[in-house]
């Protein structure tokens, strides 16, 4: 008997652990573990939770048609996993333990731990990479890591050319199968709560479709109009590579076919450019452990200039700051679970360098309202608004609020569709309105005065750094 053991790889198409736990026509099982401490430590949104309780459903439904029944276990946290997962195996005479590696420490540590603790009563474990498209160490010629992304991203192009294989396929039902029958196939995670599944169907059909629309027919437009949030430019897709519903690997072999029958080479892709920034600072949280431990890339010998201001967080943490476009980006995470790509940065810039709040406070914030909060990419995008990470941004890189919605909103079509109080202003006055106006409609005073704020934060980093 072989045992699968889920974590984010919630799919059948392209899943090695999967596939080589069914190669031999073997009996197979597979295993799902909550772990609601952890989840709280480590932010994890709500809606994520209930987005992957479907999913769970969703991919127990499939499973069960290859005859594997999946189990859902519970540990308080990872510390717990070691024994429970070994106990389940020996009550199911489990003898081999199937799973695909994760990038963050404590995921690292915990696989570590379990798989000492399963070898100790005699059964094999076996580890694979379903989440990364280069497995070997992409370093300098001095077996040195990188620390900036361009010097990296040849590095890794050279290598994904080279390396790339074919998807893997799923499975086929399975002539001998567990005895043992699923309980059910609808699964609640504890702390999940209800999300928008009008937006975001948590299955793998729906990735596996998403994925296909979008290389047949945005593809080619994805640099053109990725930076515009009222158009549907972007791939939409993060929610399913978060939990793995989808895999990076299957998205190159998409944009390989699209290549072909849409002429244009693959290696050139923007978006291919986008799973590479993944992929890098899944690189880094493996090169640089202190990134799991919350600490900044840069280490600064004098302190970063953050100051706390309860009143401006919780200003921008509703979306009630005044700016239109902060205010509706954040909007848009609250009511739908996720954010557009440059709103992550506009907002972020927003919190880091004009108000001065500390990043760590926008990071834990994303993450526990975030669909596809992903710890490494949320990490890695946090630090380069803020200025403290690997290959980041430039201090005195400051967003305008203003001149990026003039540009990237201009009719004020996304920002009328989130701040509905402003939806009756003409597309010179929904950027910036007027206090009079603002009084009106009722609509916030700005918090900061943009000139001021931008100054200050010049002298604190130029000072601090």
């Amino acid at each position: 008997m072989n045992l699968v053991w889920f974590r984010n790889d919630l799919r059948l198409d392209d899943n090695p652990a999967l596939y080589e736990a069914c190669l031999n026509n073997e009996a197979v099982q597979a295993v799902y573990v909550a772990t609601p401490s952890q989840w709280q430590q480590h932010d994890e949104a709500p809606i994520k939770l209930g987005f992957r309780s479907a999913a769970l459903s969703s991919l127990s439904k499939q499973l069960d048609s290859l005859g594997i029944p999946l189990t859902l276990l519970e540990g308080d946290d990872f510390k717990t996993l070691p024994t429970l997962i070994t106990d389940f195996c020996r009550q199911q005479k489990i003898k081999r333990v199937f799973f695909n590696r994760e990038t963050p420490l404590h995921e690292q540590q915990r696989d570590q731990s379990v798989t000492a603790e399963l070898e100790k009563a005699g059964i094999a474990c076996e580890a694979f990479n379903g989440d990364l498209l280069v497995t070997n160490p992409v370093t300098t010629q001095n077996g040195e890591p990188y620390k900036v992304f361009t010097p990296w991203y040849r590095n890794w192009l050279k290598q994904l050319e080279q390396s790339f294989t074919a998807p893997l396929l799923q499975p086929a039902p399975a002539s001998r199968q567990s005895s043992k029958k699923a309980i059910n196939t609808d699964f609640l995670l504890p702390g999940s709560q209800p999300f928008r599944d009008d937006l975001w169907p948590a299955t793998e059909q729906e990735g596996l479709s998403r994925l296909a629309k979008f290389a047949n027919r945005r593809l080619t437009h994805y640099t053109e109009h990725r930076d515009y949030p009222a158009i549907n430019g972007t791939s939409t897709l993060s929610p399913y590579l978060a939990s793995g519903l989808i895999s990076p690997r299957r998205c190159v072999a998409m944009i390989q076919q699209a290549s072909a029958e849409q002429g244009f080479d693959w290696r050139e892709s923007s978006w291919l450019r986008e799973l590479a920034w993944r992929e890098f600072y899944r690189y880094l949280m493996i090169s640089f452990t202190q990134l799991s431990q919350n600490k900044p890339f840069k280490s600064n010998p004098k302190e970063w200039p953050w100051q706390p201001n309860p009143t401006a967080l919780k200003a921008w943490q509703t979306g009630n700051t005044g700016f239109p476009i902060i205010d509706a980006a954040m909007r848009q995470l609250l009511q739908t679970g996720w954010m557009h790509n440059r709103l992550r940065m506009l907002t972020a810039s927003f919190l880091c360098k004009l108000l001065l709040i500390d990043w760590h406070e926008g990071q834990r914030f994303f993450m526990q309202h975030l669909i596809d909060g992903d710890f490494a990419s949320n990490n890695g995008g946090w630090q380069w608004s803020a200025s403290t990470g690997c290959d980041a941004s430039p201090w005195f890189r400051i967003f305008n609020p203003e001149t990026q919605s003039r540009k990237f909103d201009a009719d004020g079509r996304f920002i009328a569709k989130f701040i509905p109080e402003l939806a009756k202003l003409d597309n010179k006055q929904i950027h910036a309105p007027s206090a009079t106006l603002r009084k009106q409609v009722r609509y916030a005073d700005p918090i900061i005065d943009y000139k001021a704020a931008r100054q200050r934060a010049l002298s604190s980093f130029e000072t601090g750094n």
